[in-house]
């Protein structure tokens, strides 16, 4: 088989992805997919890379470490294992782990009716994560407010705690609504996206430069859409 490089791309999205979940199962073809232990989150990715084979990696970010061992890494696929090498006489080679002991996705997200869809910039989302960090909030809100569409960081399980508001656009649906979630699980790549949410379920980000989708569960007892 013909070594394949990773484009930088790629490397960006297979780091981004550890932070969702330790290993990964990668499909012969040109698709990764990943989910949260917990399920509450998945993200799929259209690479330029086409994998020939399906590989199993138990610890995503130790592979990474050894991918880092390289300057110009190119990947050579077996049956079983693969080889990493940069052209030099450094060789590793990586064997992969058993399917059946990875954490996959099983089904693609049929995503429900959109209720609500917004674009979300990179400087916007940015400023949330900074601001819940320095302020210690877990939540993360998105709900319609005067005509405008506002997102918010603060703790929920506390009304009197102070909070960091973001006015992100027009509310075009005109309905009323407020979609909770959990900061710490929304772990997406840097970028502008689009957000479409599907009332008390879930919201979709779909990157705007490259082929990446997110979808995140709502909290479902707090979300509120409509009157």
């Amino acid at each position: 088989m013909k070594p394949v490089t990773f484009s930088k791309n790629t490397l960006s999205i297979l780091k981004n992805f550890a932070s969702l979940n330790s290993n990964l199962l990668i499909k012969p073809g040109n698709v990764i997919k990943t989910i949260t232990p917990s399920k509450n989150g998945m993200a799929i990715a259209t690479v330029e890379e086409d994998f020939p084979v399906e590989v199993g990696i138990w610890d995503l970010n130790k592979f990474l470490g050894v991918v880092s061992l390289f300057n110009t890494p190119n990947f050579d696929f077996g049956p079983k294992s693969m080889k990493i090498k940069n052209g030099g006489s450094s060789v590793v080679t990586y064997y992969y782990s058993e399917p059946r002991l990875l954490s996959a996705p099983t089904k693609d997200v049929v995503m429900p009716e959109v209720n609500v869809s917004l674009s979300l910039s990179e400087k916007q989302f940015s400023e949330l994560q900074k601001a819940a960090s320095v302020m210690q909030l877990p939540d993360i809100s998105f709900t319609s407010d005067s005509g405008k569409i506002v997102a918010m960081v603060s703790d929920l399980s506390d009304p009197t705690t102070n909070n960091y508001k973001v006015t992100v656009e027009n509310n075009y649906s005109g309905s009323d609504f407020l979609f909770n979630f959990k900061i710490e699980n929304i772990k997406i790549l840097p970028g502008d996206y689009k957000v479409n949410f599907a009332k008390n379920v879930v919201g979709e980000f779909v990157h705007k430069g490259m082929s990446l989708t997110y979808w995140f569960a709502m909290e479902a007892n707090t979300s509120k859409y409509g009157s």
